[in-house]
């Protein structure tokens, strides 16, 4: 698994930065997954060329990848007038509209007072559930007298834990998508030595006979869960086109 960082922090050294490092910290904590850090003050000036020419340069192009090609990220950005920062709006203003649509994102920002702490509930989970995201649950805000103070750490550590768990569930159901294909199609001979199909929805019956397909699930019914249903750390993962295929006439 890869997770990305995406950090709007401005200064150097910046709070914004060492927030985004302790939860991509923990979020990786007793894992596999790498970790990649895009720090957006370093594209500012071909992220403000690539609203004018359409094009990104080599450095945003990378970056651009690096967040669509992710199994996770972790976005922080610093509160300016209240909301997220323009550079940050920025960066995912030239991002693809479908690039995050079902990725799990973790949502978090830093500010000079706890009364800007509203910022992740009226600005960033808004932002990242019109880009069709999969926002976890708890986001976490830093206010200057949080460093150090007790809470904060139980907060990472409860933001990152569902991150975790849900880029893992959602990465065990690619892999049994994955498995599901690779068989699907394929065919075998019953004991009356006709073809059945070992892939698909039917399976061979009593002497090889093939009974009747499933009728199809009504509109608006979801399906029951199947081998590609997964739960995990308390989330139950659905595959998208499993839940397309219950709005379907």
């Amino acid at each position: 698994m890869r997770l990305v960082v995406v950090s709007a922090g401005l200064s150097v050294p910046s709070s914004t930065r060492l927030l985004a490092d302790r939860l991509a910290a923990a979020a990786v904590e007793g894992t596999a997954a790498r970790v990649e850090v895009v720090e957006l003050r370093d594209l500012a000036v071909e992220i403000a060329h690539h609203f004018t020419n359409g094009f990104p340069g080599r450095a945003l192009g990378s970056a651009l990848d690096a967040v669509t090609t992710a199994d996770g990220l972790i976005v922080v950005t610093p509160v300016f007038s209240a909301s997220y920062s323009g550079l940050f709006k920025s960066f995912f203003d030239v991002l693809d509209m479908d690039a995050l649509a079902g990725k799990p994102v973790l949502i978090a920002a830093t500010g000079g007072s706890a009364r800007h702490s509203l910022v992740l509930e009226h600005a960033l989970r808004p932002l990242f559930a019109h880009l069709r995201a999969v926002v976890v649950p708890t986001g976490v805000y830093a206010a200057s007298e949080d460093w150090g103070a007790e809470g904060l750490a139980d907060r990472i550590d409860r933001a990152a834990a569902e991150l975790r768990s849900l880029m893992t569930a959602l990465a065990a159901a690619a892999g049994t998508a994955t498995e599901a294909d690779g068989t699907a199609g394929t065919e075998g001979v019953g004991a009356a030595g006709g073809a059945v199909a070992t892939g698909g929805s039917r399976d061979p019956g009593p002497a090889g006979q093939v009974p009747a397909a499933k009728p199809p699930v009504p509109r608006g019914t979801a399906p029951a869960a199947s081998a590609r249903t997964v739960s995990g750390g308390g989330f139950e993962v659905v595959p998208f086109e499993q839940q397309l295929a219950a709005l379907r006439p």
